[in-house]
């Protein structure tokens, strides 16, 4: 493919070609098989300096007026997309045109995405100002269910997004430990600690 794009803040091994970002945009929807918004693709795809920014929302608009994806819902204030059975077509039939390392790393990172929001949406963290510091409020949820729920002090402002950061991280393994705690169930709070301790190791 002839090199017609940016390729400004690009990797070696990025895409340079108009056509390529297409392909990639198109497998990642057909891959990952869920509703993504723009800004989560072109993240995706910018994270490991894939291809030029400026460049992957240009191809992300082309395909929309192309009739390649589709809106779907609009989550968390941001408009989603869904393939299009002609998206499909030209993810199905071009997809090995693109390297295995693109196609992976940009995967990994829109599923690594979607997690992040998911958790932040249905796990929730509100940090008030006090007259002393901020209290750091923290909610587990599950599903329409508030299971868990508790507040913290924090000094100041970069202790409570400190805490806030570490909650959305392990919010079930917050829970975990906790209801092993309060049922004493050494076994569980053991399981949480070493969750949180194995991740912060590997």
């Amino acid at each position: 493919m002839a090199f017609d794009t940016f390729d400004e803040g690009i990797a070696p091994g990025g895409l340079r070609s108009k056509n390529e970002i297409k392909i990639l945009i198109c497998y990642l929807f057909n891959t990952v098989d869920d509703k993504m918004s723009q800004s989560l693709v072109v993240e995706a795809i910018r994270a490991d300096e894939l291809a030029n920014f400026f460049e992957i929302v240009v191809a992300f608009e082309e395909l929309i007026a192309d009739g390649n994806l589709e809106k779907s819902d609009v989550i968390d204030g941001e408009q989603t997309y869904i393939i299009t059975e002609n998206g499909r077509v030209i993810a199905n039939g071009l997809e090995t045109t693109l390297a295995h390392t693109v196609k992976q790393k940009s995967y990994d990172c829109a599923l690594r995405l979607l997690g992040e929001r998911r958790t932040a949406r249905e796990n929730h963290v509100d940090i008030i100002k006090t007259e002393n510091g901020f209290d750091v409020n923290c909610r587990v949820s599950g599903g329409d269910i508030t299971l868990f729920e508790f507040k913290l002090y924090a000094p100041n402002h970069e202790q409570a997004e400190v805490i806030k950061k570490n909650f959305l991280s392990y919010p079930q393994t917050v829970y975990k430990a906790m209801l092993g705690l309060m049922t004493k169930d050494i076994e569980n709070v053991g399981q949480a600690l070493e969750d949180v301790y194995g991740e912060v190791r590997g």
